[in-house]
């Protein structure tokens, strides 16, 4: 497995893959990896000749008031997953190395940015469209593959190649859960004891929304239930319950006739979780 920490490395190492007519697969992650990110290596694994997975902590996709200094960070571990994982090579770059003294170019995908998550953290998903850019620009991957969890950000990424023609497919891989329910997170090793058994509220809340929506019911109805049953944990700070059109993030209302998207930001102390689930009536499902 190569180590790449500059453009330069990266930038090489994929012209000669693509010389040899491989196709190139890309992960992007901030690294702190679990089995939701080695889910996605996996895909990739299936479907490229050559793997590409990069770890960077971005720092313009935080608030001033954000965790970017407490966010975890395990690099010798990364890679030894990745490297069981059969990952071709790893890109590792330094901030200066992918933004340097004098950037003053950002992206953004106004909007998808300013709602929902983008909303709660205003300037996040510019970050993200930026850094993400960067990447598919110094990699020029095939694909791309990225977490359903985050919801929004993939809705936002198809969206920016889609205005933006970017010559690669975006793909989508299903959230990974912990036994018990949890949506794998790198923030999770962050929650206490009771926080950690209080969050699965979350996931309770999407499986009665699952549930519920089977019979097509009134909007109001349905974000009541999911209310309700984040309410059981004492804890949760509600941020935000959300239920969008499961394609562009629209806002529906009256009732459910077509797939939407649960889209749940709670804080349980410092750390705020997220999770998401898409919903259908089953005349939907079957059809």
């Amino acid at each position: 497995m190569k180590i790449c920490r500059t453009r330069a490395e990266l930038r090489a190492l994929v012209r000669d893959w693509k010389r040899a007519g491989e196709t190139v697969g890309l992960v992007p992650t901030m690294g702190y990896l679990h089995e939701g990110h080695l889910g996605l290596v996996r895909l990739a694994r299936r479907k490229a000749g050559r793997v590409i997975t990069t770890i960077f902590v971005n720092p313009t996709q935080f608030g001033p008031n954000e965790d970017l200094d407490t966010y975890p960070r395990d690099e010798v571990r990364d890679q030894a997953l990745l490297e069981a994982e059969g990952v071709d090579a790893v890109f590792l770059p330094s901030v200066e190395e992918m933004y340097g003294a004098g950037g003053d170019t950002f992206v953004d995908v106004p909007g998808l940015a300013g709602i929902l998550q983008g909303a709660l953290r205003p300037g996040h998903f510019r970050g993200v469209a930026t850094v993400v850019t960067k990447l598919f620009n110094i990699a020029t991957p095939d694909f791309a593959i990225f977490g359903e969890k985050d919801y929004q950000q993939l809705t936002l990424i198809r969206q920016m190649v889609r205005d933006l023609d970017m010559p690669l497919e975006i793909l989508a891989h299903p959230t990974v859960r912990e036994a018990d329910g949890l949506a794998m997170s790198s923030r999770n090793v962050r929650l206490t004891p009771g926080h950690r058994q209080e969050a699965l509220a979350l996931s309770r809340s999407l499986d009665r929304a699952e549930e519920l929506a089977k019979t097509g019911p009134l909007l109001a109805d349905l974000e009541a239930a999911i209310w309700a049953e984040l309410a059981t944990a004492p804890s949760a700070d509600v941020k935000s319950v959300d239920i969008r059109d499961a394609e562009t993030l629209a806002e529906l209302s009256g009732p459910l006739i077509r797939p939407a998207v649960v889209l749940l930001a709670v804080r349980f102390g410092a750390v705020l979780l997220i999770d998401q689930r898409v919903v259908a009536p089953t005349a939907v499902q079957d059809a």
